[in-house]
């Protein structure tokens, strides 16, 4: 897994930390940005991405469906589950809308979640934890249990005592101090 983080690490750094003054979701202002979306929906980050994560959730054990906030999660989702198929442990996905939809059905949540899974969050970046905070309200609202939060990517504002204190184990792949 150490060689898969170490290409990992590579295409982060070559394809998504960007320098300037930006705007983060949180509000907070920034002198960079990771654009983990250019990282996620490269095929090999993608696949990358999906080893380790997967490998995390395999050694939680229990986990039947795994999602998050849409748009970050929507990638990551997809290449887990595929490759949980192929791995013969085979993950439900859902993502979690950031407004409900205004046609349809009006779902929040969409995809495979449903009562009593045992459930884990995924997100490109983390900063304050606030999208994947909402996340989790939203998916225990339907009566699954979320065992755990993993990010590609931490901005270390010390996120992890939150989610711990909502009951959930939490990991990144990265600390944004090992890509800057």
């Amino acid at each position: 897994m150490n060689k898969s983080r170490e290409k990992l690490k590579l295409i982060l750094k070559s394809k998504s930390i960007l320098l300037g003054n930006f705007t983060l979701a949180s509000g907070k202002q920034s002198s960079y940005y990771i654009d983990a979306r250019l990282t996620t929906l490269d095929p090999e980050g993608a696949h990358l991405i999906s080893e380790i994560l997967l490998g995390e959730i395999a050694a939680q054990g229990g986990v039947t469906a795994v999602g998050g906030p849409s748009t970050g999660a929507d990638p990551m989702v997809g290449a887990i589950i595929s490759r949980s198929y192929e791995q013969d442990m085979p993950l439900r996905g859902f993502i979690v809308r950031k407004k409900e939809k205004e046609h349809g059905t009006g779902n929040m949540i969409e995809g495979g979640l449903t009562e009593g899974d045992s459930v884990a969050i995924v997100e490109d970046v983390i900063t304050t934890g606030g999208s994947v905070l909402r996340a989790i309200d939203l998916v225990e609202s339907t009566g699954a249990e979320v065992r755990g939060v993993l990010c590609v990517v931490d901005r270390g504002e010390n996120t992890e005592k939150a989610f711990l204190e909502r009951g959930c184990s939490f990991f990144s792949i990265f600390r944004v101090s090992e890509l800057l």
